[in-house]
């Protein structure tokens, strides 16, 4: 056996620039993630691995190239075998692909495609993303035992099933960023309602399925003035009794839920409200970006809108509406509106009513509706809210479900994270804060970069199937 001066005398100087390379990255690496949690310190003992794969050598790391087959004019190799040798080089590069998909998307990007026209004038159906998490700060997993690029189901056809293993479960953890979301910034989060979804009915948060379940079964039946709680047990009822259409109840952590894109309206300390659309913070009305748009009807003369004629005047194919022959529902920015207002056959143009917004939150316990909302005040760490009967019902999922503490009425409460308020630029059309409260701290996952391929599901390939204009765009918002 070699002795440790032989090892390192046999060392190349271009394994040694190798060594300090990857040691100096580890080294980084391990000071970002042990930054206010010095214990993360001991991943250093992992040091002389590194060293010993480029240098010494003790651990024999490449092990089946012993089946590598000699080249022609070498000595022959006794364990030569050209499958084995073909065999284990792949998994050695499928291993190594993995392994750095795995720490890439953890700490560094991940790619995002925009499943909704939520925000359909900033970001389109059919945009990928690249997402930066490094400027907030990249969160330590919750599951760290989880297959890359998956966010927490395997594919049908690999059988589904959880594409991550619940335990361990590590604690909330925030990497050093130099940034926190601001008003303005589109921002990628997890799903805050997520933590809890049927298996068949997935695209709906279990609570306002379960609201919802409870509701309609109450009109068909003629009962009424039911409380808050008993819709909410009555439509848990109806979802046990019936698990062939809404199958087995899921519950995901916080970093496997689905991952939602909207514009951050309110920050950590605000006052929100909502009045005529209008938002206003602290008071002050919140400057709508220029793709906000909202539902209008719109009545013609009976001449048909051409498809054609909508392409051009910017409304999204999935957000076309036509409810009789000379009647329609589309979302509208200003500029869109007045762009119509002014087409010959057009007669008037009216907004959706704010009844027609659905539940807003907390479900059942307001009057508020999706465009007369608030005023709400947005907590951030370390405030005492003192509860009341008035603001129990808003308060309480921050407290059980974000940071599993006990909360009463007639007592103070101190909040443990900071808190924002999302919204959707498509404001009529979109699933957001109004509708599932506040977005904790510790579900954000970062912040768009640019777009790095976008496709219109609609077109042809060789037909404007990818939108060429549309890559490399900014995404930040």
């Amino acid at each position: 056996m070699k002795t440790f001066r032989q090892r390192i005398a046999e060392t190349s100087r271009r394994d040694w620039i190798k060594a300090a390379v990857w040691s100096a990255l580890y080294l980084l690496f391990v000071l970002w993630v042990a930054w206010g949690d010095w214990i993360s310190l001991l991943w250093l003992l992992l040091m002389p691995l590194i060293c010993d794969a480029f240098t010494t050598r003790y651990i024999r790391w490449s092990w089946w190239k012993r089946y590598k087959p000699a080249a022609e004019g070498e000595p022959a190799n006794p364990h030569a075998n050209a499958f084995l040798y073909t065999l284990f080089s792949w998994i050695d590069a499928i291993l190594f692909a993995l392994i750095a998909v795995y720490f890439i998307n953890l700490y560094l990007f991940q790619n995002y495609q925009i499943p909704s026209s939520s925000l359909e004038k900033s970001l389109r159906v059919g945009d990928f993303l690249f997402v930066s998490k490094a400027g907030y700060g990249a969160r330590v997993p919750n599951t760290p035992l989880s297959m890359p690029l998956m966010q927490h189901t395997w594919p049908e056809w690999l059988g589904g099933g959880k594409s991550y293993i619940e335990h361990p479960q590590w604690p909330y953890k925030r990497l050093a960023g130099w940034k926190h979301p601001k008003k303005g910034d589109i921002v990628v989060f997890n799903f805050p309602a997520g933590d809890t979804v049927y298996s068949r009915m997935q695209a709906l948060d279990a609570y306002s399925l379960r609201y919802q379940l409870g509701m309609e079964y109450a009109y068909r039946n003629g009962v009424y003035n039911l409380t808050p709680e008993q819709v909410n047990h009555l439509g848990t009822e109806l979802a046990a009794h019936n698990p062939r259409i809404y199958g087995d109840i899921l519950v995901r952590p916080v970093d496997r839920r689905e991952n939602y894109v909207k514009r951050c309206v309110g920050e950590p300390g605000d006052t929100l409200q909502i009045i005529n659309n209008q938002v206003y913070i602290n008071g002050e009305p919140l400057p709508d970006h220029p793709g906000v748009q909202y539902n209008y009807y719109v009545r013609t003369d009976g001449q048909r809108l051409s498809a054609s004629y909508l392409d051009k005047l910017g409304v999204n194919r999935d957000d076309r509406h036509q409810l009789a022959a000379d009647t329609y529902l589309f979302p509208l920015t200003l500029d869109m509106k007045q762009a119509l207002a002014d087409h010959p056959h057009v007669l008037d143009i009216t907004i959706q009513p704010e009844e027609q917004g659905g539940y807003v939150y907390p479900v059942g316990y307001t009057s508020w509706t999706r465009d007369n909302y608030g005023p709400v005040y947005i907590p951030r760490r370390g405030d005492t809210l003192h509860i009341t009967a008035d603001n129990y019902h808003i308060y309480r999922r921050i407290a059980q479900a974000y940071e599993h503490r006990p909360i009463r009425i007639g007592e103070d409460y101190v909040c443990q994270m900071d808190y924002y308020w999302m919204q959707g630029d498509n404001r009529h059309n979109s699933a957001d804060s109004r509708y599932w409260g506040f977005v904790p701290e510790d579900h954000i996952v970062g912040q768009p970069i640019f777009i790095w391929l976008s496709i219109e599901k609609d077109n042809p390939w060789f037909h404007g199937h990818i939108r060429w204009n549309r890559i490399g765009k900014g995404a930040k918002g």
